[in-house]
């Protein structure tokens, strides 16, 4: 492919061929582009015009850009295309990608395309790959691979390799397996390059290779990968059986997705939403959190009103223009831990002793709570507060900083023990559990030592 940098001007005159209708323009300017380009011109262009330039270029142009493209505009264009245009188009794909753009497709419409595919081999995969539950190994794999028995000769090997390789994009391993098709190992090619050509491919090939069960989730699969820096990693079933491989462009749309999700999360969002979904769809999904929050809020008020005879005593009547200091201490420190902790998880580096972490987190909260006290008390004492109330609310915002901290740590780790996604405890829930638990403690102590 050649490079294609898009530019304002490059897009406004592609929207002028295109609105033109200027075909013999647009396929020669377009004919070496990049299909992650194409995929973004498209994604300028009205529906309509999307639409012309996919029936004007060739599927092999098209078919992976339109793989690449937003869900929502991919759904309106299929929308205009026949099942044999569409037909056309998956068969350009790999299986995994095919497979998941047929998903898409109403149930009804996605026959109609499936019985325009010619080549049944291919057919066969694709409807595997369906077959399989959405977020597991077998979902996401595709069935292009090379592969060679363990009996062949190098020469034999070689030639197998060639007749396979036609079908397969990228070549990142070649697998070994018997004659019941039972994952073996891999091969390395600068082994296969320099083996004798009479000698077999059992006698060279690497018996260690790592491997995921077709049902494994996929963000277990990401981990494996990330962990052991793998460009592909093979399928098995059950029986070991090879099935198909994972590539890392596939993992590296499960990381991203897995991250936007966790960050809409964090924001107290509970649904999958774009900036561009409807007013219904954004509501449905920002509505439980504030909700949420507004409960939270409710909560400081009662919990100001047991404390409303402060206001009736000069000495300690300033306490209450601290309470959003508070607050906002416990939220930060809060978000701080819980972030940290979610990462670690998302990562699997958060092991070892549940009570070693708590107590590592204590002592780095007595550090900040420590040196952000002290900046309190010189506070106070360039406004001329009284020393015994400086020393109170720095005291108090210390022991708030300590619990927020550990409610930060220790509610992603019991949220991921039971199965429940931890990014959710760095958005509205952590923050609001620990403004209200931050102000009780703030008054409480307050009201100890200074015995109103």
């Amino acid at each position: 492919m050649a490079q294609f940098l898009l530019n304002e001007d490059t897009l406004t005159l592609i929207n002028s061929l295109v609105e033109s209708r200027e075909g013999k323009k647009l396929i020669a300017k377009l004919a070496e582009v990049h299909h992650a380009d194409i995929a973004e011109i498209l994604e300028t262009l009205s529906i309509d015009d999307a639409v012309y330039l996919i029936k004007l270029l060739d599927s092999d142009i098209t078919a992976e850009a339109l793989a690449e493209i937003d869900e929502d505009i991919r759904e309106k264009i299929l929308i205009q295309l026949s099942a044999k245009e569409i037909a056309e188009e998956i068969e350009e794909l790999d299986s995994d990608d095919a497979a998941d753009l047929i998903a898409e497709l109403p149930e009804e419409r996605q026959e109609k395309v499936m019985s325009e595919i010619s080549d049944s081999e291919y057919l066969k995969d694709i409807r595997e790959l369906l077959s399989y539950e959405e977020n597991t190994a077998g979902a996401l794999m595709a069935k292009e691979l090379v592969k060679v028995q363990e009996d062949l000769s190098i020469l034999k090997c070689l030639n197998a390799m060639r007749a396979q390789a036609e079908y397969v994009t990228r070549v990142h391993s070649i697998y070994v397996v018997n004659g019941k098709n039972k994952l073996l190992g891999r091969l390395s090619l600068k082994d296969l390059l320099t083996a004798n050509s009479k000698a077999k491919v059992k006698d060279i090939y690497i018996p260690k290779v790592d491997f995921v069960n077709v049902y494994e989730d996929v963000e277990e699969v990401a981990k494996i990968m990330s962990k052991y820096d793998l460009e592909a990693i093979p399928v098995v079933n059950d029986k070991n059986e090879l099935l198909g491989r994972i590539t890392i462009d596939d993992i590296v749309d499960v990381i991203k997705e897995e991250a936007d999700k966790d960050y809409q999360l964090a924001a107290g969002i509970s649904n999958d939403v774009e900036a561009d979904d409807t007013i219904f769809e954004l509501s449905k999904a920002r509505l439980p959190w504030l909700f949420l929050g507004l409960l939270g809020g409710l909560g400081s008020v009662f919990i100001l009103k047991d404390f409303e005879a402060i206001m009736t005593q000069p000495r300690v009547r300033s306490l209450f223009f601290y309470t959003p200091l508070i607050a906002a201490m416990a939220g930060n420190v809060g978000v701080q831990s819980s972030a940290i902790i979610v990462q670690g998880l998302a990562n699997d580096v958060v092991k070892g002793s549940l009570i070693n972490r708590l107590v590592k987190e204590v002592g780095l909260s007595l550090i900040n709570g420590f040196f952000l006290a002290v900046v309190l008390i010189l506070f106070g004492w360039i406004m001329g507060q009284e020393l015994v109330l400086s020393l109170t609310v720095a005291g108090s915002m210390m022991g708030v900083i300590i619990v927020a901290a550990l409610i930060g740590t220790f509610v992603p780790i019991i949220l991921n023990k039971r199965g429940i996604d931890p990014a959710i405890a760095t958005g509205p829930f952590i923050t609001t559990s620990n403004d209200i638990f931050g102000i009780y403690l703030f008054f409480y102590i307050a009201q100890t030592f200074l015995e109103f």
